[in-house]
């Protein structure tokens, strides 16, 4: 796979976003649709039983595990880990990973104005956004209203300001939008039959808490299975270790690697 021009540096620096076209295979991104919707289906029954289910259609959370395509999608991004690293200025590691099925007319969180961390610093950056077009994005189906250069707009703009600025994330399917998770945001309206899905990436500064243990969902016995891209993704060396035995180890071996800051 060629290298990402650096111009997509630049557009994240700048206007806060930019999208990769075509970065993941026809044939991965049909894997990845396709198991997406048995996905829905567990998340689902789990919300129903928990009485959690309201304003959540179509999102998923924690796909790592669910099949082997969506810890191939993670591995293929090791082609965009020069971006990554210009971005937060050092390591990083997955924060959550989801998806979103946008059937047409449906509702749900994503689609009010928001943005995904509540803070920010003019000197560093702690929170990147990586969203897979499964689809085609079109103003049709539900593109992603976005706000170019709001990432260091702290009050959130009412949403008839909003809905006029905002550009729109179109793209190709295959094609990855990054966007600094400062920026504001919304998922947007599907108005055609046929569902635009997604899914929906955050990586953070390696001594951000994730949102699941995806080291320990992984699992340590498959640790050699890992390339230094997954090693370091996972989370396997921004761990915290649990006993005097697993503290004192050689270099190599210990669970909080250097450069973890």
């Amino acid at each position: 796979m060629k290298a990402v021009d650096s111009r997509h540096e630049t557009e994240l620096a700048t206007a806060g976003w930019t999208v990769i076209p075509k970065l993941i295979s026809t044939e991965l991104a049909d894997s990845l649709a396709a198991a997406l919707a048995p996905s829905l289906v567990v998340r689902d029954e789990i919300r129903r039983r928990n009485g959690v289910l309201e304003n959540a259609a179509g999102t998923l959370h924690h796909l790592l595990m669910d099949s082997p395509c969506y810890i191939e999608l993670l591995a293929r991004f090791d082609v965009i880990e020069p971006v990554f690293k210009n971005f937060f200025g050092g390591n990083f590691i997955l924060n959550s990973y989801g998806g979103v099925i946008n059937e047409r007319d449906s509702h749900a969180y994503v689609q009010n104005v928001h943005r995904d961390i509540r803070f920010g610093s003019d000197s560093r950056r702690f929170m990147l956004n990586a969203l897979v077009m499964l689809d085609d994005f079109t103003l049709d189906n539900g593109a992603t209203h976005i706000l170019s250069h709001s990432q260091n707009v702290h009050q959130q703009p009412n949403d008839a300001t909003f809905f006029i600025e905002a550009a729109r994330a179109t793209g190709r399917r295959g094609s990855v939008l990054l966007f600094d998770s400062r920026m504001w945001h919304a998922g947007g309206r599907n108005i055609t039959n046929r569902p635009r899905r997604a899914l929906t990436l955050t990586f953070t500064s390696p001594f951000f808490k994730p949102q699941m243990d995806y080291a320990r969902m992984f699992g340590y016995r498959r640790i050699h299975e890992c390339s230094a891209w997954m090693r370091q993704v996972l989370g396997f060396n921004a761990r915290v270790p649990e006993s005097l035995e697993e503290f004192y180890v050689p270099v190599g071996d210990r669970f909080y690697q250097r450069g973890q800051d």
